[in-house]
This record gives structure tokens, C-alpha cells and sequence, in this order.
């Protein structure tokens, strides 16, 4: 499959807030399965290849706890790349006593789990794509209970669980925003991403390539909810992979012709949707 490469658009890394940073890196490390690429005293980059990676945690000065119903982070998606994966995921988590949610997407299979900050990880396997149902621009998903008993005859019994696979990716990310008409306008008309679903008045999913989602957003937190504080656990801001330079460009100028912003912070060319989620486009 590849809804997560070149000419598509598609998230390829999230960084996270936490607490701290050495209880984050215990769990990130032991029961999800990433290693350390690079790390300083308050932030790390966590990767599954070696090479790249997909999530960066970080420590700020003055650090507080989770805010409740604000904007941000809803979940980051960890896409696997074999059901076999998630069947050893699920017989890692029992034997380790984690909690865990779980559901059948039509499209997918997941899991979700909080890191001790509470903030929401879904670790999921993709359907293969002839079997989502598609109506006109508009793909079938629900939230169903999940077959364990078939899902747990993909189980390998002969390895042990050694953590995220390389093939690892960051599928998707859904966050909490505070209204979806400007929002949508913001991940259409700007970003160039495509509505493949609606989930009543209360949630929108977005894609490019006909992927069930590369982005949800929600109002779940409430209308009108408010952005986070600066220093609060959660999203410090996800990265948008485009396919090219010239991509970017036109990204930018879309932006600009709904009124959005773009600047350069420290080498990183940020933007902002309208509930205040930071975004960094690159390629």
C-alpha cells in the first residue's frame, strides 16, 4: 500500500509533551516498542527503523498536567505493518497488565492505550483497501467490537514481542478542535486534503489518495473548546510530509488566499489551524 509516500500527503511524525521524560521514555521503550534515535536532557526522538522517527517527546520548563477539554491531541495512530503484529501486540499488553480499548473499523483493526500522561495512542492494522466500502467520495467506517479469537490466531508463538516493527508507521493523527466549519475549510481549501467521511455534525475525516483518514478532527472536547496552555501535556505539533518542494509552495499560497499564516521558527515552517494545532510542512 502506499497512502504514506510520495505523490501523497500524509502526517509523518507527531511530537508529544510529557511530564517526565525519563517515566515517558520506560514506557515508550518497554511497552510500545520504539528506541531512542536521539535524545538531550528534555527531549527525545523515538524511532523503529533506526533511521527516521516518527515520534519525538519532549519536557517543557514548567510542565503541567493534561488539560481537559481543550483542543490538541485526541489520539496519534501507529500504523503496523502486519496483522500478525497486532495480534503479539495484544498478547504483550495482557502479559504486561496493560489496559487497553479496542475496535473494528471496517477499514482497520485497532488498539488504543494512554502513556502516563494520558495522552492517546492507537495502535492499529489497515484492511486491505479492496475491502473498504466506498460510497461515491465517502468511505464506510464504524466503531465495532473487535474479533480477538480471530485476530489471536495471527499470534506467533514462537517469538517473543522484541517492539515496534520497522515498518512501523505514523497512519494518522485525530485531534480535538474547537468548530469544523473553518476547520474544514483550513484542511481542504489550504492543506488540499479531501472529506472521506462524516461522522454526524461532530467529526471529520480527511485524506489525500483515498486513504480512510490521514487526519480526523472532532469536537468532542465542545464547541468553542479552548487551546491548551503552551506548557500543558499533549501535541507540541505534528509534521505534514508533502511530495515536493513545489507542493509546499502551493500549500503556502492556498494558506495565504484563506487568510492562514505561514512562518519559519527555528528552521521549521509552521502553520496553524484554526483551533490553534500547530503543523509543520515539510517534504
Amino acid at each position: 500500500m502506499s497512502f504514506h509516500r510520495k505523490p501523497k500527503t500524509f502526517v509523518g511524525h507527531v511530537n508529544i509533551k510529557v511530564e517526565n521524560l525519563e517515566r515517558s521514555l520506560q514506557y515508550y521503550q518497554e511497552i510500545i516498542g520504539f528506541t531512542i534515535l536521539e535524545r538531550t536532557s528534555s527531549t527525545a526522538k523515538l524511532t523503529t527503523d533506526g533511521k527516521t522517527s516518527i515520534l519525538s517527546l519532549e519536557q517543557p520548563e514548567n510542565v503541567i498536567p493534561k488539560q481537559g477539554r481543550t483542543t490538541g491531541l485526541y489520539h496519534f495512530a501507529l500504523l503496523l505493518p502486519e496483522k500478525r503484529d497486532l495480534a503479539n501486540n495484544v498478547v504483550h499488553f495482557i502479559e504486561n497488565g496493560i489496559r487497553f480499548g479496542s475496535s473494528d473499523h471496517l477499514v482497520s483493526e485497532a488498539l488504543y492505550l494512554h502513556d502516563p500522561d494520558g495522552n492517546e495512542i492507537e495502535i492499529y492494522i489497515d484492511r486491505d483497501p479492496s475491502e473498504w466500502q466506498w460510497d461515491r467520495e465517502e468511505v464506510a467506517m464504524t466503531v465495532d467490537p473487535l474479533n480477538f479469537e480471530r485476530l489471536l490466531k495471527n499470534v506467533v508463538t514462537e517469538k517473543t514481542w522484541k517492539g515496534l516493527p520497522a515498518a512501523t508507521l505514523m497512519g494518522h493523527i485525530h485531534l480535538h478542535v474547537s468548530e469544523l466549519r473553518e476547520t474544514e475549510e483550513f484542511y481542504v481549501n489550504g492543506l488540499g486534503f479531501d472529506v472521506v467521511n462524516r461522522y454526524g455534525g461532530q467529526a471529520l475525516f480527511l485524506s489525500t489518495g483515498k486513504y480512510h483518514h490521514h487526519i480526523g478532527v472532532n469536537t468532542w472536547n465542545g464547541v468553542g473548546a479552548p487551546k491548551p496552555s503552551e506548557n500543558s501535556v499533549g501535541m507540541e505539533s505534528f509534521t505534514l510530509i508533502l511530495p515536493s518542494e513545489e507542493a509546499v509552495k502551493e500549500t503556502i499560497n492556498n494558506l495565504h488566499k484563506i487568510g492562514v499564516s505561514v512562518k519559519e521558527e527555528d528552521g521549521r515552517l509552521l502553520t496553524y489551524d484554526p483551533s490553534g494545532n500547530r503543523i509543520e510542512l515539510t517534504v
